[in-house]
């Protein structure tokens, strides 16, 4: 046999791995037959198991039938939120990596996006930059302005072209100048929901996130929502 067809054979002899996407460093609950899903983003110098998020992806995924991924996003030892701009390009490629898993490893076909504090920061500023086909509606929990682009959630937020929901709490000046100055935004796509007597940290209204979370993706995703929230005037919703 001539050294070409010994060649020949022995590249059809050859099995080729199939190429898999990698789970990014986080926290994922999987739900048998779920075909959507919540990726979270937790708040500056936390973790995909911190402050708000914990909370958030353990009821999404019982009450609400969704796989969710919380994510390790960038952590900075400094306090000074200006310096975590240059964590952004890492925090995309976190944020893309997810999406890419769960398309192709997990057969999601629908996608939200939860962002806290840094993390809504984080997020708002990855889907104002970038087409993500996957991703059919937002959560933005303590969403902050200042700091310029593409730090400013406000801004970012005002570039999106999805469903939101936009919990904020009241007891905090920035929290609340901020959901303010989005007031402008809501309609039949934006909702906005203030949770009366709550500060940044939400503390002590992790249930009532929770709730108002489940309702909205429930209604998202077209199910008979049992336990919903206060009545919308408009889009805006006061949650006591």
């Amino acid at each position: 046999m001539s050294p070409f067809r010994t060649l020949v054979l022995a590249s059809l002899l050859i099995v080729v791995a199939p190429v898999t996407a990698q789970m990014p460093n986080g926290e994922f609950i999987e739900v048998k037959g779920a075909t959507a899903a919540v990726v979270l983003a937790h708040g500056r110098a936390q973790g995909p198991d911190g402050l708000v998020v914990a909370p958030l992806r353990r009821a999404i995924a019982k009450e609400a039938g969704l796989h969710t991924l919380s994510l390790q996003m960038p952590v900075l030892a400094t306090p000074d939120y200006l310096a975590y701009a240059s964590t952004f390009p890492d925090a995309y490629e976190t944020l893309q990596a997810a999406i890419t898993f769960l398309s192709t490893e997990k057969g999601v076909k629908r996608i939200y996006v939860l962002g806290y504090s840094m993390g809504a920061r984080m997020t708002t500023g990855f889907l104002a930059a970038r087409e993500t086909p996957p991703v059919v509606g937002y959560i933005g929990v303590g969403v902050l302005q200042g700091g310029g682009e593409p730090l400013d959630a406000n801004i970012n937020i005002h570039k999106l072209h999805l469903p939101v929901l936009d919990l904020y709490a009241d007891a905090t000046p920035l929290d609340l100048s901020s959901a303010e100055n989005r007031r402008a935004l809501v309609g039949a796509q934006y909702r906005q929901v203030r949770i009366t007597g709550a500060n940044h940290s939400f503390k002590g209204y992790e249930s009532v996130l929770s709730q108002t979370a489940v309702a909205w993706l429930r209604e998202q995703e077209g199910q008979e929502a049992t336990d919903k929230p206060a009545s919308a005037d408009g889009g805006k919703q006061r949650v006591p």
